[in-house]
């Protein structure tokens, strides 16, 4: 393993590459068709009062567009749901569940580079996870490597035996990584702390009119003044200005004007972050991914888990040999278990962070959100078909639920994490 010599990823936990190997450099994205995603999801039925349309999106952000197909609706957007977040600057195609909307209303809707297919009904709404996985088709492009056949062949290979499951960069904010800040605010109860956050922090990559717009509000704390310079396609920011500006210094009741979703969202990025973290630490103490010791938590196949005990450790190794178990971190939240089930590394940056399972009880009573804790596997395996074509790479693969393409894609790269978003 090798430290990552960016900034950013080091502050969002993702500190180290698994493999020691020169990256090969190259750009995500050029445009949104060098990004496609596919959502791999669960039969739809064809009864119940949740209609069920296949979404095809590009260069949208889904919580932005949610808004808009609910505005041509004429409803609720708390109407709409989706098993999977999948990113702006892609052409992405996945399934959203509607309540008590007929075909033909959709059939209404005319977006820009948006796409409704109706597909069937559904008795439930849709939820996070509800979903098989992802397959990706992506063009890495302007890659410098002078052995890149080989190098791509080396991320290949890396990948299909393990690297590190990080949680990716956008699920911290792409270009504006501010959404686990925002989380450990709102969890400690500093409402006006997430909403300067969220709010005024400004960064370099954004137009010059925004980073003004947001400083101003950073120096001044003033929404009315604010409102004046903040444009209007941030409209999430501005509806907590609005907010402010006629009832200043109610700053709890402002944040919840956002989306429950978005709400949940801020929390789960922190819980992410400590995550990275620490595996990140973990590896450091030159820990295997693939040989459990003793302390360390498995996960099965079926969900269940284990703590690997000194009597256990043999069989522990056979599971693991026969891919029945994956090594994992234990992430907790607010459900009642005892936070000493937590690896040694989870529990210091959390005591670091002053940070307790009361902290979550009180996030999951304002947001609304169960924030409970999780297992997440320590590491992310695939099969990759690969193409290279000069200074171009073309990456097939498919992903569990959870898991992040960028993750596979900065493996390989090892560039500036702004190029993978």
């Amino acid at each position: 393993m090798i430290e990552s010599p960016h900034p950013l990823e080091r502050q969002l936990g993702m500190e180290l590459y698994m493999t020691d190997t020169p990256g090969m450099g190259g750009v995500l994205r050029k445009c949104p068709e060098d990004f496609l995603v596919e959502e791999l999801s669960a039969p739809v039925d064809n009864d119940g009062p949740y209609l069920v349309c296949r979404l095809t999106k590009k260069n949208w952000e889904l919580q932005r567009l949610v808004k808009e197909i609910a505005r041509s609706l004429g409803i609720s957007h708390r109407r709409i749901s989706w098993a999977g977040t999948k990113d702006k600057r892609a052409v992405t195609t996945q399934l959203i569940a509607i309540y008590n909307i007929e075909p033909e209303q959709i059939r209404r809707i005319n977006l820009r580079d948006v796409s409704l297919e109706v597909v069937g009904r559904s008795t439930t709404p849709l939820s996070l996870g509800m979903l098989q996985g992802n397959l990706f088709s992506i063009w890495i492009r302007d890659c410098y490597q002078e052995e890149l056949e080989a190098q791509v062949e080396t991320c290949v290979h890396t990948s299909h035996a393990g690297i590190l499951n990080y949680y990716g960069i956008q699920r911290f904010g792409a270009r504006r990584p501010v959404t686990h800040q925002v989380g450990e605010r709102i969890l400690k109860g500093d409402y006006e702390g997430a909403i300067l956050t969220y709010v005024g922090r400004a960064f370099p990559d954004e137009p010059e009119e925004t980073r003004f717009a947001r400083q101003e509000f950073w120096d001044t704390r003033d929404p009315k003044a604010a409102l004046r310079n903040f444009p209007l396609y941030l409209s999430y920011e501005r509806a907590l200005l609005h907010h402010l500006a006629v009832a200043p210094n109610e700053y709890r009741e402002a944040l919840r004007t956002l989306p429950p979703k978005l709400l949940s969202m801020f929390v789960s990025a922190f819980q992410s972050f400590l995550f990275n973290s620490a595996l990140s630490a973990r590896c450091r103490e030159e820990q295997s991914l693939q040989q459990p010791l003793e302390g360390d938590l498995l996960v099965f196949s079926d969900t269940k888990t284990d703590r690997v005990t000194s009597p256990f450790l043999p069989a522990a190794r056979i599971q693991m040999d026969r891919g029945r178990a994956q090594l994992a971190l234990f992430i907790p939240g607010s459900r009642q278990v005892d936070w000493r089930s937590a690896s040694h590394r989870v529990q210091e940056i959390l005591l670091e962070r002053e940070v307790t399972p009361a902290h979550f009880t009180a996030a999951q009573d304002f947001v609304g959100t169960a924030f409970q804790g999780f297992h997440r596997p320590i590491r992310l395996t695939t099969d990759i078909i690969s193409q290279t074509e000069g200074t171009n790479v073309h990456l097939r693969f498919i992903l569990l639920p959870g898991q992040y393409a960028t993750t596979v894609c900065r493996e390989c790269m090892k560039t500036d994490p702004l190029s993978l978003v």
